[in-house]
């Protein structure tokens, strides 16, 4: 990934907290017909460790040792350069895009153990139900409907080797240009702008020191 220096975000807890808040992924892997891209909801486990969970007939399935590159992205936005005051000062601006995303180089470890699936499971239902006014668990279905459900998966464990960030947010410009893309962003105004602006508003606080 080209990184420029002023966009590498090292911070594991900012890292964590993108991963935590975006976590459907990308997972790229060498197969045996080249280069193939799954995409998955996963679990951060541990600063070294993920969690995932796939159909037995994806390739994932067969893939236990492989090397794989795991990409977690959050808001993304076209910037104007009609939001800089530099640009109504000189016109040499031009547009751009901004984003957040980060990588993670692992390798893959599948298990079809189904005590760990079920815990996964109820990890991964119970965080994302949590927000509805009557969250379903798993133990809601049937018994031997959640035991032919966990017989047709198989679960991932993705050991993490490296961990990469690259927080592409108008760091390379003056303090008035990023106020006029937050504010830019709030005007257009639909719900990837807002998440955006954000994370922009978050990164200026922690430039800040606050």
């Amino acid at each position: 990934m080209y990184l420029p220096k002023s966009f590498h975000e090292t911070r594991i807890d900012v890292l964590h907290a993108l991963i935590r808040d975006y976590p459907f992924a990308t997972v790229v892997m060498n197969g045996a017909d080249g280069l193939t891209a799954n995409h998955l909801p996963f679990e951060l486990v541990s600063d070294t460790l993920l969690h995932g969970h796939v159909a037995r007939g994806n390739e994932l399935a067969k893939a236990d040792g492989a090397e794989v590159l795991v990409i977690f992205q959050a808001a993304d936005g076209y910037i104007s350069p009609n939001w800089y005051p530099s640009k109504h000062e000189t016109g040499r601006e031009v547009p751009t895009w901004n984003y957040a995303v980060v990588h993670l180089h692992g390798r893959l470890h599948v298990t079809n153990d189904k005590a760990w699936l079920r815990d996964f499971l109820e990890r991964l239902t119970n965080r994302h139900e949590a927000t509805q006014p009557k969250p379903w668990h798993v133990s809601d279905a049937p018994e031997d409907h959640i035991e032919s459900m966990l017989g047709a998966i198989c679960g991932l464990e993705i050991s993490i080797d490296r961990i990469v960030g690259k927080f592409k947010l108008n760091q390379n410009h003056p303090a008035a240009n990023r106020a006029g893309v937050v504010k830019g962003l709030g005007e257009r105004a639909d719900e990837r702008d807002a998440e955006l602006a954000e994370l922009m508003k978050q990164a200026e606080e922690r430039r800040d020191g606050k």
